[in-house]
């Protein structure tokens, strides 16, 4: 399994597929904000970034899966599934267990070199209130489904990052 997981790792097919399914999401995220006028609250502005930077590792593996540079995708995918699924979970125990002491910020507060909230508001900017529950599929809420998501993410990342250490066959 480990050796396959590494092969995968250094061609581009692996790495387009985990593009497409980050993309996917953030196409389904902005879907859901623009068409059925959902509002995004800062925890999903959050979440968003996080897949983006899964998507940002994929990219990155797709432009040189054969070198040390994919070594930086795989970290930045594994570091961004990490913080994906701590913020889904967080939301989501916001959304479970009301609390007045238990609450988002009332705006998404990025580093003043990046401020993806002024660049691209339509994408980045928060409106909604993060214990409110606006969507629910399968019993399961948004949130709930990004933690199954991320865990993925994480799951399969971790297993690729261990697969680097292996030696393929001869």
């Amino acid at each position: 399994m480990f050796q396959f997981l590494k092969a995968s790792s250094q061609g581009r097919g692996s790495w387009l597929l985990m593009a497409l399914t980050a993309l996917l999401l953030e196409t389904t995220a902005l879907y859901f904000q623009h068409v059925m006028q959902l509002q995004p609250c800062v925890m999903c502005i959050y979440e968003r970034v996080a897949l983006f930077g899964i998507l940002g590792a994929a990219l990155l593996g797709v432009i040189a899966p054969k070198t040390p540079l994919r070594w930086l995708a795989i970290l930045v995918w594994v570091y961004s599934a990490w913080q994906g699924l701590r913020l889904a979970w967080d939301h989501t125990m916001m959304q479970l267990h009301p609390s007045p002491f238990n609450i988002c910020e009332f705006f998404v507060q990025f580093p003043s070199w990046l401020p993806l909230n002024d660049w691209l508001p339509s994408v980045f900017q928060a409106y909604g209130d993060c214990s409110i529950r606006q969507w629910e599929f399968l019993t399961l809420d948004m949130p709930q489904w990004l933690i199954g998501i991320f865990a993925v993410y994480l799951l399969i990342g971790v297993l690729v990052l261990v697969s680097q250490v292996f030696r393929g066959q001869k």
